[in-house]
């Protein structure tokens, strides 16, 4: 993705040049858990940009390791240019400067450009995959002369949720042979760093760097100054065919070493055209190739839990999850399912989508998967009535690509034991009502649906009661389980599930249609005994399962409800405009944002479920649900680049919040563009994606 960020060297820069370098951000990450991430101007906004984000084992969690590189120019005449830098109260380094000329992702990884001097220099950052690793490499692309280049590290190692303000305490640094060690005063295992350069060495100069600022940590209400120490400085010669490169890790020497740079960027961009030669090959353009590389980050290995990699080693599987969004989320049971098709089975990547099956099968309990698995934990939370049932949903869509019948016989007697579990009555007040067949959910100071807002004591939307979409789901998991269980010849069960559904439908029918809004209730039989008529995107789900439990002489007003007062260029508003607790904007202090979490604000993933209702009630009109997309591609651009943003504010210019990167925004985005590509089967790529930069 070409000239995201353009600037005539020497020209002052504009307050739009500053907002942009300062606000818009990168990512790369490790497949691990790990990244980097940072702005298009290199400085620190908030409290998780850094070079080296390491996944640890547990209890450690994502860790901060590196966070910054201040880098300097010095040319012959000793002349020295700032090519970066932080952002303090005293404004003694001054954060993104006017010699940054160009940005753009190569293969979906960043490239920055400068001029300086007599020089052009390009700097470049890659994770090798499933390495705490990090290389940052800059190469003389242009100009003459020769220079002498210094990289000064920059730390704060601390928990990467931790605040910014977080004490430094004292570190030791070790030196063996150009390798440097350096040891925070805590359980935090050691950064290694290596120089690789002409006349490279490193200059013992300590400095702290006192009351850095981090802009938007100060707009989210956290604390928004800390300090930063360096040791000293990294110092190289560069010039035309000559590159200066620091690797920083928390791998072993041996790991550290086994990659000259160019070697890890090469096999970076490897493993990049092979994702575009797997996956589907609705996924040929700029836009889908972007998200193929954009899917790829949010698919894991949980290093931290590893009596589950021993366990599922054993059993001649691997371990594997999803990052439900960088960057603060760790692995959510729903965001995984949800995103499970986008991310897996359109990318071509089959086996991962078998091991996460597996690996959440594993933590089924009392009839649930997890909700949650919290930073630095080896154990699940299971506050959540619906991420079971996606379970199935997600289930179906890899047996429908993958044809497993092994996972499935293996997984039949769990599957028909959760269903036991809602019908006799779970963890939560997850029950099913004996009256009517339908799904009840909700206990208090608990939020169960994925409308999860909750600030201390307060869930914002608790939707205790009968919820919409939990009701679809719950009648998608009968009629599933039905079909399995009919495959299985196990017609006797499967007939039980059969009117277990029926009842289901036949009440659903009955209770949520809202006659006087022409759309379905939100919650039935809530908990003050009353019916929630809110207009909320949760209805759509009634329509676009697998098996829509919604009668189909009622999708053609639903579709067009949810179109008219829900749909934004990018996603669906949880709350239509003019309902009580409508909320425009999602900003200020965390209390603030998460009243608006679900009270209005646009959540991009629900354009794909959307979509899949659209198509159902306007059969073959692929151009109109293609251009439903059409928001999105300027998005790319955006807030991270490459990426797709967790929500949005409700109006326009619909502004980007929350996440920065998310992986049901970018599951659902993608599958979309290649269901309305119009390509439904498999075949042999064009020749252009072996070498698509």
């Amino acid at each position: 993705m070409d000239n995201l960020y353009k600037h005539n060297s020497g020209d002052p820069l504009s307050k739009e040049d500053l907002i942009r370098l300062n606000y818009t951000e990168w990512l790369v990450t490790n497949g691990l858990g790990g990244y980097a991430s940072g702005t298009l101007g290199g400085t620190l906004t908030r409290v998780f940009h850094g070079y080296l984000i390491s996944a640890l084992s547990s209890p450690l969690g994502r860790t901060m390791m590196l966070n910054d590189i201040l880098e300097e120019l010095v040319l012959a005449n000793g002349q020295t240019i700032s090519l970066n830098g932080v952002q303090t109260e005293k404004g003694d380094y001054p954060g993104a400067t006017a010699h940054l000329i160009n940005f753009r992702l190569d293969f979906g990884l960043p490239v920055w450009t400068y001029e300086a001097g007599s020089l052009t220099i390009e700097k470049r950052v890659c994770l090798p995959h499933r390495q705490n690793t990090s290389y940052i490499d800059y190469r003389v692309t242009g100009g003459s002369g020769s220079a002498k280049l210094h990289l000064r590290p920059a730390v704060n190692m601390r928990g990467h949720e931790s605040p910014v303000s977080s004490p430094i305490g004292s570190y030791m640094l070790t030196v063996r042979d150009h390798h440097y060690e350096l040891k925070p005063p805590s359980e935090i295992p050691p950064l290694r760093m290596m120089l690789m350069g002409k006349d490279g060495h490193f200059a013992m100069d300590c400095r702290t760097f006192a009351d850095v600022v981090y802009n938007i940590e100060r707009s989210r209400g956290y604390e928004w100054r800390g300090d930063l120490w360096s040791p000293g400085y990294f110092s190289a010669a560069i010039g035309p065919g000559s590159d200066v490169t620091v690797v920083a890790s928390t791998e072993n020497w041996d790991v550290m070493s086994a990659l000259h740079p160019h070697q890890a960027w090469d096999a970076e961009h490897d493993r990049k055209r092979r994702l575009l030669m797997e996956a589907h090959p609705g996924t040929c353009d700029q836009t889908c190739r972007e998200l193929v590389w954009a899917a790829d980050q949010f698919v894991f290995t949980p290093v931290g839990r590893q009596q589950d990699t021993a366990r599922a080693r054993a059993a001649g599987d691997e371990i594997r999850s999803i990052v439900a969004g960088y960057h603060w989320f760790t692995d959510w049971g729903r965001d995984t399912m949800i995103s499970l098709e986008g991310l897996t089975l359109i990318t071509g990547r089959q086996v991962q989508a078998s091991y996460i099956l597996r690996t959440f099968a594993h933590y089924i309990r009392d009839g649930l998967i997890p909700n949650m698995f919290p930073e630095g934990k080896t154990s699940g939370l299971y506050h959540t009535a619906d991420a079971t049932l996606w379970f199935f949903h997600a289930l179906n869509k890899y047996l429908e690509s993958a044809n497993d019948r092994h996972l499935l016989n293996q997984l039949l007697p769990q599957l028909v034991d959760i269903i036991g579990h809602h019908l006799r009555g779970t963890l939560f007040n997850i029950h099913v009502d004996p009256a009517d067949g339908l799904l009840v959910q909700g206990q208090e100071g608990y939020q169960l649906t994925w409308m999860d807002a909750k600030v201390g004591d307060w869930v914002v939307t608790p939707r205790r009661g009968k919820a919409v979409e939990i009701n679809a789901l719950w009648f998608n998991a009968l009629k599933l389980l039905e079909k399995w269980l009919r495959g299985a010849r196990r017609d006797s069960e499967a007939d039980g599930m059969a009117e277990h559904a029926a009842r289901a439908s036949k009440s659903f029918n009955q209770r949520f249609w809202y006659e006087k809004g022409g759309y379905l209730y939100d919650v039935v039989d809530s908990e003050d005994g009353g019916d929630d008529a809110s207009c909320r995107p949760n209805q759509i789900f009634a329509i676009s399962l697998e098996n829509p439990i919604l009668d189909d002489s009622h999708w053609k007003a639903v579709v067009r409800t949810v179109k008219e007062r829900l749909l934004t260029p990018v996603g669906l508003r949880s709350l239509a405009p003019g309902e009580k607790d409508y909320k425009p904007n999602y900003d200020g202090d965390l209390r603030s944002r998460d009243a608006a979490y679900h009270q209005g604000t646009v959540w991009a993933w629900l354009i794909g479920p959307f979509i899949d209702a659209w198509l159902k009630v306007h059969k073959g009109d692929l151009k109109t649900a293609r251009e439903f997309l059409d928001g999105f591609k300027p998005h790319l651009q955006q807030a991270c680049v490459g990426s797709i943003s967790e929500i949005f504010d409700a109006e326009p210019p619909f502004t980007p919040r929350g996440c920065c990167a998310q992986a049901w925004s970018v599951a659902e985005v993608l599958r979309s563009f290649v269901k309305t590509s119009g390509i439904d089967t498999i075949e042999e790529k064009p020749a252009e994606m072996a070498t698509a930069n």
